[in-house]
Protein backbone atom coordinates (compact mmCIF):
# COMPACT_ATOMS: atom_id res chain seq x y z
CA UNK A 1 0.00 0.00 0.00
CA UNK A 2 1.26 3.72 -0.95
CA UNK A 3 1.83 6.30 1.60
CA UNK A 4 -0.52 8.84 1.94
CA UNK A 5 -0.20 11.93 -0.48
CA UNK A 6 -0.84 15.72 -0.41
CA UNK A 7 -3.39 14.82 -3.08
CA UNK A 8 -5.11 12.32 0.04
CA UNK A 9 -4.73 15.56 2.28
CA UNK A 10 -6.45 17.96 -0.01
CA UNK A 11 -9.16 15.07 -0.37
CA UNK A 12 -9.40 14.46 3.69
CA UNK A 13 -9.72 18.44 3.88
CA UNK A 14 -12.38 18.48 0.90
CA UNK A 15 -14.89 16.15 3.20
CA UNK A 16 -14.05 17.78 6.87
CA UNK A 17 -15.57 21.22 4.88
CA UNK A 18 -18.32 19.53 2.80
CA UNK A 19 -21.34 21.03 4.32
CA UNK A 20 -23.35 18.37 3.79
CA UNK A 21 -22.02 15.72 6.12
CA UNK A 22 -18.46 17.00 7.23
CA UNK A 23 -17.23 17.99 10.53
CA UNK A 24 -19.43 20.98 12.36
CA UNK A 25 -16.28 22.76 12.96
CA UNK A 26 -14.37 22.38 10.24
CA UNK A 27 -17.40 23.67 8.16
CA UNK A 28 -17.78 26.49 10.50
CA UNK A 29 -14.47 27.95 10.43
CA UNK A 30 -13.04 30.70 8.56
CA UNK A 31 -9.47 32.53 7.81
CA UNK A 32 -10.02 34.49 10.65
CA UNK A 33 -10.81 32.15 13.11
CA UNK A 34 -8.17 29.54 11.71
CA UNK A 35 -5.37 31.43 11.83
CA UNK A 36 -4.37 31.43 15.38
CA UNK A 37 -3.72 27.57 15.38
CA UNK A 38 -1.72 28.75 12.34
CA UNK A 39 0.40 31.04 14.67
CA UNK A 40 0.46 28.02 16.84
CA UNK A 41 1.20 25.58 15.16
CA UNK A 42 4.56 27.44 13.88
CA UNK A 43 5.52 27.95 17.28
CA UNK A 44 5.13 24.33 18.39
CA UNK A 45 6.94 23.52 15.16
CA UNK A 46 9.84 26.05 16.74
CA UNK A 47 9.78 23.93 19.92
CA UNK A 48 10.33 20.84 18.72
CA UNK A 49 13.56 22.42 16.93
CA UNK A 50 14.75 23.95 20.09
CA UNK A 51 14.07 20.53 21.85
CA UNK A 52 16.10 18.64 19.07
CA UNK A 53 12.68 16.38 18.92
CA UNK A 54 12.79 15.21 15.57
CA UNK A 55 9.64 12.45 16.21
CA UNK A 56 7.62 15.31 17.61
CA UNK A 57 9.13 17.68 14.86
CA UNK A 58 7.43 15.48 12.15
CA UNK A 59 4.09 15.42 13.36
CA UNK A 60 4.08 19.37 14.45
CA UNK A 61 5.10 20.13 10.55
CA UNK A 62 2.38 17.99 9.51
CA UNK A 63 0.31 19.95 11.83
CA UNK A 64 1.41 23.12 10.02
CA UNK A 65 1.07 21.74 6.80
CA UNK A 66 -2.80 20.70 7.93
CA UNK A 67 -3.29 24.86 8.00
CA UNK A 68 -1.65 25.85 4.43
CA UNK A 69 -4.62 22.74 3.33
CA UNK A 70 -7.04 24.29 5.50
CA UNK A 71 -6.85 28.07 4.47
CA UNK A 72 -6.18 27.08 0.72
CA UNK A 73 -9.85 24.81 0.81
CA UNK A 74 -11.36 28.00 1.88
CA UNK A 75 -9.74 30.08 -0.63
CA UNK A 76 -10.96 27.57 -3.36
CA UNK A 77 -14.47 27.04 -2.03
CA UNK A 78 -14.53 30.97 -2.58
CA UNK A 79 -13.44 30.33 -5.96
CA UNK A 80 -10.30 32.73 -5.32
CA UNK A 81 -7.15 30.09 -5.42
CA UNK A 82 -6.73 26.38 -4.60
CA UNK A 83 -3.78 24.62 -2.97
CA UNK A 84 -2.01 23.84 -6.62
CA UNK A 85 -1.66 27.90 -7.07
CA UNK A 86 -0.32 28.11 -3.76
CA UNK A 87 2.45 25.79 -4.20
CA UNK A 88 2.96 27.09 -8.11
CA UNK A 89 2.99 30.84 -6.59
CA UNK A 90 5.70 29.89 -4.27
CA UNK A 91 7.64 27.60 -6.80
CA UNK A 92 7.68 30.97 -9.00
CA UNK A 93 8.54 33.16 -6.03
CA UNK A 94 11.81 30.97 -5.15
CA UNK A 95 13.46 30.75 -8.82
CA UNK A 96 12.65 34.60 -9.27
CA UNK A 97 14.19 35.36 -6.18
CA UNK A 98 17.12 33.03 -6.39
CA UNK A 99 18.64 34.42 -10.22
CA UNK A 100 22.25 33.45 -8.97
CA UNK A 101 21.00 29.85 -8.72
CA UNK A 102 18.25 29.47 -11.21
CA UNK A 103 19.94 31.75 -13.83
CA UNK A 104 23.57 33.57 -14.80
CA UNK A 105 23.34 36.29 -12.04
CA UNK A 106 26.12 36.90 -9.46
CA UNK A 107 26.31 37.55 -5.84
CA UNK A 108 29.12 38.02 -3.63
CA UNK A 109 28.85 36.02 -0.65
CA UNK A 110 25.54 35.78 2.05
CA UNK A 111 25.17 40.17 2.61
CA UNK A 112 24.77 40.51 -1.06
CA UNK A 113 22.95 38.11 -1.64
CA UNK A 114 20.42 39.94 1.61
CA UNK A 115 20.41 43.09 -0.11
CA UNK A 116 19.29 41.04 -3.41
CA UNK A 117 16.72 39.41 -1.62
CA UNK A 118 15.39 42.76 -0.11
CA UNK A 119 15.10 44.29 -3.71
CA UNK A 120 13.35 41.64 -5.40
CA UNK A 121 10.85 41.72 -2.79
CA UNK A 122 10.83 45.87 -3.00
CA UNK A 123 10.80 45.60 -7.28
CA UNK A 124 7.92 42.99 -6.55
CA UNK A 125 5.84 44.99 -4.40
CA UNK A 126 6.10 47.91 -7.04
CA UNK A 127 4.92 45.62 -9.35
CA UNK A 128 1.71 44.93 -7.77
CA UNK A 129 1.01 48.30 -7.05
CA UNK A 130 2.13 48.70 -3.21
CA UNK A 131 3.14 52.69 -4.00
CA UNK A 132 4.72 52.42 -0.26
CA UNK A 133 8.56 53.83 -0.98
CA UNK A 134 9.79 53.85 3.10
CA UNK A 135 12.74 52.12 3.79
CA UNK A 136 10.22 50.37 6.34
CA UNK A 137 8.00 48.78 4.05
CA UNK A 138 7.46 45.10 3.56
CA UNK A 139 7.33 44.46 7.43
CA UNK A 140 3.88 42.53 7.84
CA UNK A 141 1.77 43.91 11.12
CA UNK A 142 0.46 40.13 11.37
CA UNK A 143 3.81 39.47 12.80
CA UNK A 144 4.39 38.97 16.53
CA UNK A 145 5.55 42.26 17.72
CA UNK A 146 9.10 41.04 19.41
CA UNK A 147 9.59 40.01 15.66
CA UNK A 148 7.93 42.94 14.11
CA UNK A 149 10.19 45.30 16.24
CA UNK A 150 13.19 43.70 14.77
CA UNK A 151 12.66 43.54 11.41
CA UNK A 152 11.86 47.21 11.82
CA UNK A 153 15.32 48.11 13.12
CA UNK A 154 17.06 45.79 10.65
CA UNK A 155 15.24 47.99 7.87
CA UNK A 156 16.42 51.09 9.64
CA UNK A 157 19.85 49.76 9.88
CA UNK A 158 20.16 49.27 6.29
CA UNK A 159 20.20 53.28 5.47
CA UNK A 160 22.08 53.94 8.30
CA UNK A 161 19.77 54.71 11.42
CA UNK A 162 21.47 52.13 14.09
CA UNK A 163 23.51 52.47 17.01
CA UNK A 164 27.56 51.84 15.91
CA UNK A 165 27.42 48.86 18.64
CA UNK A 166 25.69 47.41 21.90
CA UNK A 167 27.05 50.00 24.57
CA UNK A 168 24.65 52.65 23.56
CA UNK A 169 21.63 50.36 23.25
CA UNK A 170 22.50 49.30 27.19
CA UNK A 171 22.71 53.16 28.38
CA UNK A 172 19.33 53.72 26.49
CA UNK A 173 17.98 50.76 28.19
CA UNK A 174 18.99 52.49 31.21
CA UNK A 175 17.67 55.54 30.37
CA UNK A 176 13.99 53.30 29.58
CA UNK A 177 14.07 52.00 32.69
CA UNK A 178 14.54 55.04 34.64
CA UNK A 179 11.22 56.28 32.74
CA UNK A 180 9.10 53.53 33.68
CA UNK A 181 10.03 53.82 37.52
CA UNK A 182 9.15 57.69 36.78
CA UNK A 183 5.79 56.62 35.63
CA UNK A 184 5.85 53.65 38.28
CA UNK A 185 5.70 56.57 40.45
CA UNK A 186 3.28 58.85 39.19
CA UNK A 187 0.94 55.93 38.89
CA UNK A 188 1.45 55.83 42.85
CA UNK A 189 -0.14 59.08 43.49
CA UNK A 190 -2.73 58.73 41.06
CA UNK A 191 -4.00 55.26 40.16
CA UNK A 192 -6.96 56.01 38.63
CA UNK A 193 -5.78 58.54 36.24
CA UNK A 194 -5.95 56.49 32.68
CA UNK A 195 -2.78 59.31 31.18
CA UNK A 196 -0.72 57.36 33.44
CA UNK A 197 -1.02 54.31 33.08
CA UNK A 198 -1.10 54.96 29.05
CA UNK A 199 1.94 56.50 29.66
CA UNK A 200 3.40 53.72 31.37
CA UNK A 201 2.50 51.27 28.88
CA UNK A 202 3.85 53.88 26.06
CA UNK A 203 7.36 53.61 28.29
CA UNK A 204 7.15 49.76 28.79
CA UNK A 205 6.85 49.16 25.16
CA UNK A 206 9.72 51.43 24.65
CA UNK A 207 11.85 49.24 26.94
CA UNK A 208 10.64 46.30 24.92
CA UNK A 209 11.63 47.58 21.97
CA UNK A 210 15.29 48.38 23.49
CA UNK A 211 15.90 45.00 24.93
CA UNK A 212 14.94 43.81 21.11
CA UNK A 213 17.30 46.21 19.77
CA UNK A 214 19.98 44.92 22.22
CA UNK A 215 19.40 41.47 21.00
CA UNK A 216 19.74 42.47 17.26
CA UNK A 217 22.96 43.87 18.31
CA UNK A 218 24.02 40.59 20.31
CA UNK A 219 22.80 38.67 17.33
CA UNK A 220 20.42 37.00 19.95
CA UNK A 221 16.89 35.86 18.36
CA UNK A 222 14.58 37.74 21.05
CA UNK A 223 12.18 35.39 20.16
CA UNK A 224 14.58 31.99 21.17
CA UNK A 225 16.07 33.89 24.02
CA UNK A 226 12.46 34.43 25.78
CA UNK A 227 12.17 30.52 25.21
CA UNK A 228 15.25 29.94 26.79
CA UNK A 229 13.92 32.31 29.46
CA UNK A 230 10.53 30.66 29.99
CA UNK A 231 12.38 27.00 29.85
CA UNK A 232 14.38 27.80 32.80
CA UNK A 233 11.82 29.38 34.96
CA UNK A 234 9.19 26.47 34.48
CA UNK A 235 12.08 24.40 35.04
CA UNK A 236 13.33 25.91 38.20
CA UNK A 237 10.10 26.50 39.46
CA UNK A 238 8.98 22.58 38.64
CA UNK A 239 11.90 22.18 40.87
CA UNK A 240 10.52 24.42 43.51
CA UNK A 241 7.63 22.43 43.95
CA UNK A 242 9.34 19.78 43.91
CA UNK A 243 11.86 20.83 46.88
CA UNK A 244 9.04 22.22 48.95
CA UNK A 245 6.56 18.66 48.25
CA UNK A 246 9.55 16.48 49.51
CA UNK A 247 10.05 19.17 52.50
CA UNK A 248 5.91 17.99 53.45
CA UNK A 249 5.58 21.77 52.09
CA UNK A 250 3.00 23.42 50.00
CA UNK A 251 4.38 26.17 47.71
CA UNK A 252 1.57 28.24 47.49
CA UNK A 253 1.07 28.42 51.42
CA UNK A 254 4.26 30.00 51.78
CA UNK A 255 5.67 33.42 52.43
CA UNK A 256 7.92 35.04 49.34
CA UNK A 257 10.71 34.75 51.55
CA UNK A 258 10.98 31.00 51.72
CA UNK A 259 9.41 30.63 48.30
CA UNK A 260 12.70 32.53 47.64
CA UNK A 261 14.89 29.90 49.54
CA UNK A 262 13.61 27.22 47.30
CA UNK A 263 13.96 29.21 44.19
CA UNK A 264 17.89 29.11 45.50
CA UNK A 265 17.92 25.35 46.17
CA UNK A 266 16.59 24.62 42.62
CA UNK A 267 19.28 27.26 41.01
CA UNK A 268 22.11 25.61 43.20
CA UNK A 269 21.07 21.93 42.28
CA UNK A 270 20.72 22.92 38.32
CA UNK A 271 24.42 23.90 38.72
CA UNK A 272 25.82 21.03 40.71
CA UNK A 273 24.02 18.96 37.95
CA UNK A 274 26.29 20.89 35.14
CA UNK A 275 29.17 21.10 37.02
CA UNK A 276 31.54 18.11 36.45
Amino acid sequence: MSSPGIEELLAIMARLRDPEGGCPWDVGQTFASIAPYTIEEAYEVADAIDRGDLPALQDELGDLLLQVVFHARMAEEQGAFAFADVVAAICDKMVRRHPHVFADAQVDGVHAQTQAWEEHKRREREAAGHADASALAGVARGLPEWQRAVKLQKKAARVGFDWPGPEPVIAKLHEEIEEVRVEFAARATAPDDPRVQDRLEDEIGDLLFVCANLARHARVDVGGALRRANLKFERRFRAMEALAATDGRDLSALPLEAQDAYWDRAKAAERDRREP
